[in-house]
């Protein structure tokens, strides 16, 4: 009798809670900040999610002017998510210093809200940091073929180096490495050796890291 209350007791949580059929649990978006920050309620209390690996342009900086696609980007996520619920992917380290919550969001038919703004031209891949870099790889692939199409940001001529674009938006994640031979080296995120190198200068684009003397890793 007592396993059976216990088990009565786990499925009625487990209703209450919103749990879907794969198991992942809905969670009700109370507000959208901005392209790549939401409010969500989680137990009772409302937190804040940013959206991992990438960066939408800014518009509720307060610092910062409205960006290029800013509106865009945030209109798109409203759109898509406000009022509505997501299931949340958490990432290996689950805050930033803010103590915002670091997420992958997906909508209730499954798609990744991460992807959906890569794939318009609304965002771009950043802030790459271990552990959470489990997507970064088809991230940038869904990001080159935005640029290719010229959608979104990608659409304005020399994007990445417009003078409101500022560099403490773009993760400067680029590591450029001097091997013994005094080669120097640049990796990407995406690169077989990106983990294990040693950076000894770090930059924001290729060209930059190009224009310093450095040439890409092969692999």
């Amino acid at each position: 009798m007592k396993k059976l209350i216990l088990l009565f007791f786990s499925i009625l949580i487990t209703l209450l809670m919103g749990c879907t059929s794969d198991g992942d649990y809905l969670y009700e978006v109370t507000k959208v900040v901005d392209g790549d920050t939401i409010k969500v309620i989680i137990n009772n209390k409302e937190e804040t999610i940013r959206l991992l690996l990438i960066d939408t342009p800014e518009t509720v900086h307060p610092s910062k002017p409205v960006q290029p696609f800013g509106p865009e980007a945030s209109t798109f996520v409203k759109e898509l998510l406000e009022g509505k619920k997501v299931r949340i992917e958490l990432g290996i380290s689950e805050r930033d210093k803010y103590g915002r919550l670091l997420a992958y969001v997906y909508t209730e038919s499954g798609e990744m809200v991460n992807e959906l703004l890569l794939a318009e031209g609304l965002a771009r891949v950043a802030y790459i940091y271990e552990p959470n870099t489990k997507y970064v790889d088809q991230f940038y692939a869904i990001q080159n073929e935005a640029r290719k199409q010229n959608v979104g940001i990608w659409s304005i001529e020399n994007y990445d180096d417009l003078d409101d674009v500022e560099e403490s938006t773009i993760d400067c994640n680029i590591k450029g490495n001097i091997n013994s031979k005094g080669d120097k080296i640049y990796h990407l995120p995406s690169g077989a050796y990106y983990k294990q190198t040693i950076a000894e200068e770090m930059f924001c684009s290729e060209d930059k890291a190009e224009k310093a003397g450095f040439r890409k890793s092969k692999r």
